[in-house]
């Protein structure tokens, strides 16, 4: 698979542009995570390390359900959520 330049993955689709910028971020936050994990000694940091990938993996999830979903309440609700971690830790 190869790889796309974050302008052609911007203008690819039909999602909201938000979406893409979320979801970029998020994913940059994970791969960071996965470096942390990689170099860990401490067992119980890198728990803590993969608790919250998960927890940023999850929000990818919750944004491609409400995408496809059509439901604004609930896009608008995993949006907020989603911004908010993003910005957070």
């Amino acid at each position: 698979m190869a790889v796309i330049r974050f302008k052609n993955f911007l203008n690819e689709g039909k999602f909201p542009v938000w979406t893409k910028v979320v979801v970029g971020g998020i994913i940059l936050k994970i791969r960071n995570l996965q470096t942390q994990i990689n170099t860990e000694t401490d067992a119980n940091k890198k728990l803590d390390l993969i608790s919250q990938q998960n927890v940023l993996m999850s929000y990818i999830s919750g944004i491609s359900v409400a995408v496809n979903s059509k439901d604004n309440q609930f896009m608008n609700k995993v949006k907020r959520s989603a911004i908010a971690k993003r910005g957070g830790k």
